[in-house]
């Protein structure tokens, strides 16, 4: 589709995903044991033939720009490019993005829009889906919209941290709302999907098409955010019309929604089995196949270049270059496994991995950490929220963050 430019935004803070954020953007926090959370909308953008894509990053964003600049690479002779905008400071403005809204308008000028340029696709960098992105292109085109909303049904449960809307049976846009929550607001969102009745809203994926020239229209002003401002805002000026998508759809948003989508790839009949068609792509790291000795392993996702030795492992992902020692039991858990592979440690130290003994239940392990022999992490305590520094909890989930240390015996 070579009249179609698409944009990600990557630059958000994601404190929802504290402490998983702590050294890097929420776009680029690892997931499924190999891939980053980035990779999804790259990939969709690459099957849907979009080849035209920019990568707007802010915070953190050292690891994201890595990430794709190492991972995203064409042909000389190629027209295809995956380019990163980063937020920078400029005569016309000092300050850095505002919201979603102000990344694009703050950019809008490096993407050399030409008249062959009929749309812009704007896409959210920390969602997992598996959409052809044609589909949603072909449906704008011939209801002749200004905008289009991709959206999918959600439960009254699900709606407190999304964007609502509401359509005429032509699929209209006639009302939009972020996260609505007194009763009239739910009342007046209600419609129920022909193809799933039983869910009586529709919520924002986050997936927006524009004309080109209305997107530069509707970005005037200094509306800051995409869902608070310029999607209810443009209702009023433009034809917008909503695109509902029955495919599997999550919001990584918080630790829960990472943490159950993790388990989620390590069950026998995953929603997101097109992570195994070879339908993301992520960066070649020509690891070794992983070595496994004498384990008992249930419903598990292991990756590449991992040695583990007479452990058990259920119901869990196993990231890269993870170390497992012998005896240890992982169970409902993320470990993310490591970015090197360490020599012997000095004499007394914690080396990176799972040291002997180990229990890990119902926690994350980010990159790099080094957990002692015989420490036991199951929240003991039943605790809700806490930060300890070396450690946190949230919602009830322990996470251990990037490069902790947990000595020898610990107890959490």
């Amino acid at each position: 589709m070579k009249n179609v430019i698409a944009l990600i935004l990557g630059g958000g803070q994601g404190k929802r995903l504290f402490p998983l954020t702590m050294y890097r953007s929420k776009p680029a926090v690892p997931i499924g044991g190999k891939y980053r959370l980035i990779d999804i909308p790259l990939s969709n953008c690459l099957h849907s033939d979009i080849k035209s894509i920019y990568v707007l990053t802010q915070f953190n964003s050292e690891s994201l720009n890595n990430h794709v600049n190492s991972t995203y690479r064409f042909d000389y002779f190629s027209r295809a490019f995956v380019r990163i905008l980063a937020a920078e400071q400029t005569l016309e403005g000092a300050n850095w993005f505002q919201g979603t809204a102000d990344a694009v308008r703050k950019n809008i000028v490096h993407l050399h829009i030409k008249n062959d340029v009929e749309d812009i696709l704007i896409l959210s960098g920390d969602h997992i889906y598996d959409m052809d992105y044609r589909d949603l292109i072909y449906f704008h085109r011939t209801k002749g919209a200004d905008f289009t909303v991709s959206v999918v049904p959600a439960y009254p449960d699900e709606i407190e941290e999304l964007g609502i809307l509401k359509m005429e049976s032509s699929k209209r846009i006639v009302k939009f709302r972020e996260k609505p929550s007194t009763p009239k607001e739910l009342m007046d969102l209600k419609f129920k999907s022909p193809k799933n009745p039983k869910c009586p809203y529709m919520a924002s994926m986050g997936v927006y098409v524009f004309k080109a020239s209305v997107l530069r229209k509707a970005l005037e002003g200094s509306d800051a955010d995409f869902g608070r401002e310029v999607i209810p805002h443009s209702i009023k000026k433009f034809k917008g019309f909503g695109y509902i998508f029955d495919g599997y759809w999550k919001d990584i948003g918080t630790i829960r929604s990472f943490y159950e989508t993790n388990l989620e790839l390590a069950a026998s009949k995953p929603h997101l089995a097109f992570l195994y068609k070879g339908r993301v792509f992520t960066r070649p790291r020509f690891l070794s196949p992983s070595r496994i000795s004498n384990c008992r392993i249930e419903h598990a996702l292991i990756t590449e270049g991992c040695v583990i030795n007479d452990a058990e492992i259920k119901n869990s992902t196993v990231g890269l270059r993870s170390i497992i020692g012998k005896g240890c039991k992982i169970t409902k858990s993320v470990l993310m496994g490591a970015d090197y592979y360490e020599e012997l440690p000095p004499k007394g130290s914690v080396r990176i991995g799972i040291g002997d003994g180990a229990v890990i239940e119902n926690a994350i392990v980010d990159k790099n950490a080094r957990i002692g022999k015989n420490v036991v992490i199951k929240n003991l305590s039943n605790i809700k929220n806490a930060d300890a520094g070396y450690y946190f909890i949230k919602d009830g989930i322990v996470v251990i963050p990037k490069n902790a240390v947990i000595k020898d015996g610990t107890k959490i």
